[in-house]
């Protein structure tokens, strides 16, 4: 290896350091309930950082490429968990099923926010799920774990594969599980999902608002429909 851990480490810390901007990270915290660490950089910046440093690691194994998102998501940044989502996605040519597991671990460890949560599970789970749809029962048994960003995953895992039509069982078997729960940011992932699934399956998602709305949060209810032509919404928002 040309560089140690170590050093990579501190050569991307040091990079978002020195392109952080204190108004930046002010007005990124405004997006958040939650207490977030940020060092204050536009998404564009970290994804320039990002794509700069991986070059160091072109060539290494998977394994290794692992071992140092986990210490970008152990950090808390913000920022550094992007560029750990960025390159375990990067590696989705050596993907395998068990690597779930791993990817499992990290949400319930480090996940702690909506962006952190939406990034990780859109690109680099919803692409094993893609790879492998056997393990899709797995993401079907986050709806019921008792945190609440693994609850979110599970529906905005199948953002990118719902929004290709893929997946349409699975999409309502995740919602059906989640009508109860109200959490408001669980509520809104699995209204992005139906929303995305809406896309190419407008009156199967239609049917399933219609028949569940009686049970259906509100907020759900508004982000599911968001697409749909307007006779279809009011459908669906009448008392």
């Amino acid at each position: 290896m040309e560089k140690s851990m170590t050093d990579l480490l501190r050569e991307i810390r040091n990079d978002l350091k020195e392109n952080a901007d204190e108004k930046t990270r002010i007005s990124g915290e405004r997006f958040f309930r939650e207490d977030v660490r940020l060092y204050g950089l536009k998404s564009s910046e970290v994804s320039r950082i990002s794509q700069k440093h991986f070059t160091s690691v072109k060539g290494e194994t998977k394994e290794y490429v692992f071992r140092i998102c986990e210490e970008l998501w152990r950090s808390g940044y913000l920022e550094e968990s992007f560029i750990a989502c960025n390159w375990s996605y990067n590696m989705y040519r050596y993907f395998d099923p068990d690597d779930l597991i791993l990817f499992e671990r990290w949400i319930i460890k480090y996940v702690t926010n909506w962006a952190s949560c939406d990034t990780f599970c859109n690109h680099t789970v919803g692409t094993l799920i893609e790879m492998f749809p056997d393990e899709i029962p797995t993401i079907i048994q986050w709806t019921v774990h008792p945190q609440r960003w693994m609850r979110r995953a599970s529906a905005v895992s199948l953002i990118v594969p719902a929004k290709k039509g893929l997946f349409l069982k699975e999409v309502f078997e995740i919602a059906g599980s989640l009508l109860s729960d109200r959490d408001d940011m669980v509520m809104k992932g699995c209204g992005w999902m139906l929303k995305v699934a809406s896309q190419a399956h407008e009156k199967e998602v239609f049917d399933f608002i219609m028949k569940n709305r009686g049970i259906m949060p509100r907020t759900t209810l508004r982000y599911a429909i968001e697409k749909m032509p307007q006779h279809l919404k009011v459908q669906a928002m009448a008392k």
